[in-house]
């Protein structure tokens, strides 16, 4: 429930305390006050999340009104007072025009925006480069992109063309700012060879979409709840929502550094997928939550930008799809090396002189498309008291063979044969 403080020329409150009783209003006060010689009638209220909008509309019109309004929850007990679990049990999503005046207020000064997304691109920067999978995580929860992620999805949402454009300014500004410090870092330390995390973070699933549209209604969500009507943090939901741009964007500064043109497309692909998808699912949650273009007090934009922005935003996310799919192999490396494995397995399957025990699939380090390798190491086990060297062989060209019919034509493949009993090595 919110705290709402009306404020109405004298012989209006009445009608005020009539319109909160009509929206299950509790603990509801009216008193007479004075201001400079201006005499005024004042109800104070506990009022559900979802009948606050109602009662600001309602209100429009009387004179002199003046609203103060406490984004905290509050508990509202009243009689009896045996049972005061079932009084606070109520908890409803905010209403639309705290979610929205919400946002707006989420956008605090540059200088101290910038300087997160500056000491971002240095921690996600130490995190790559020394192999480090906390210093990644920490570079998650310091840089600021879950603030105007949420505010973009918002904007599109309410159709608010003016909030979104300070949204995505504010956007690709901390995205930029992430790169420049990741490239500067690389020219003053050279990278020699790349991390694991580096390879990692270059290696892009064809599920990569999951993840942003996931953060989008994360972050929406949590936005839209009540406090303490979940146990999930907002620090939580902002780290979802940088693990799937910060590390793109640390990525993006060193292979610009290296003079790796395809992986720095990769990760401009990256970050370019996930703010269309989290800008989808985010823009839906909130309409479903109830935020759209009309307020209770003003108009926050139109549903034509509504429908205009969603669209956009599910275009640019239908075309990172195809070309992923079908224009740009290279941009889902992680899942070829993945059905790598898998066809390597089906291989040795079809044998009767070997088990199969594990494969594991991957590209070479930050390798240009040209040239990039892909390497399949596979472990088996001989069944057979034959030479492990010719099964070695064998089971290697087919395959390399099989990966080349499924369009991997520079498969390396290295067949590991663990001897079985009896198996004299030759």
């Amino acid at each position: 429930m919110r705290k709402l403080t009306v404020r109405v020329e004298r012989g209006c409150g009445q009608r005020v305390l009539e319109m909160m009783h009509e929206r299950q209003a509790r603990n509801v006060t009216m008193f007479s006050a004075e201001d400079r010689h201006e005499k005024s009638e004042v109800v104070m209220g506990a009022l559900p999340n979802a009948q606050v909008d109602s009662l600001l509309s309602a209100l429009e019109g009387l004179p002199s009104l003046q609203i103060t309004w406490a984004p905290q929850g509050v508990f509202a007990l009243h009689a009896p007072s045996d049972k005061p679990s079932g009084q606070v049990q109520d908890v409803q999503f905010l209403s639309a025009s705290e979610i929205y005046l919400g946002g707006l207020q989420s956008i605090g000064s540059w200088r101290g925006f910038l300087s997160y997304a500056a000491v971002a691109g240095v921690v996600v920067w130490m995190g790559l480069y020394t192999n480090t999978i906390y210093l990644l995580t920490a570079a998650m929860l310091i840089a600021p992109f879950a603030g105007p992620a949420m505010n973009a999805a918002l904007a599109t949402a309410c159709g608010d063309v003016s909030l979104l454009g300070r949204s995505l300014l504010r956007y690709f500004a901390s995205l930029s700012v992430c790169i420049l410090v990741s490239l500067i870092l690389s020219l003053i330390f050279p990278i020699n060879m790349p991390t694991v995390q580096m390879v990692a973070a270059s290696s892009v699933s064809g599920l990569a979409i999951l993840l942003p549209l996931a953060a989008g209604a994360a972050g929406a969500l949590t936005l839209a709840q009540s406090d303490r009507s979940s146990l999930v943090s907002g620090a939580a939901t902002g780290l979802l929502v940088a693990a799937s741009l910060a590390p793109p964007a640390g990525l993006v500064g060193i292979a610009i550094a290296l003079g790796r043109g395809t992986v720095a497309a990769v990760g401009c692909f990256v970050i370019l997928l996930q703010v269309v998808a989290i800008n989808v699912s985010g823009a839906t949650i909130f309409r479903i939550v109830g935020v759209g273009p009309q307020g209770a007090r003003f108009k926050r934009g139109s549903n034509r930008w509504f429908m205009m922005g969603l669209a956009a935003s599910v275009l640019c996310a239908g075309g990172a799809l195809v070309v992923q799919h079908r224009l740009m192999p290279d941009f889902r490396r992680s899942s070829r090396a993945q059905s790598a494995a898998g066809v390597a397995m089906d291989v040795v399957a079809q044998r009767q002189d070997a088990r199969f025990v594990d494969a594991q699939g991957r590209f070479a380090p930050l390798g240009e498309a040209e040239k990039a390798a892909l390497l399949v190491t596979v472990w088996v086990q001989s069944t057979e008291p034959t030479g492990r060297s010719r099964l070695s062989n064998d089971l290697s060209a087919a395959i390399a063979r099989r990966l080349a019919q499924k369009g991997e034509p520079q498969a390396f493949v290295d067949v590991v044969v663990v001897a079985a009993e009896g198996d004299s090595g030759r």
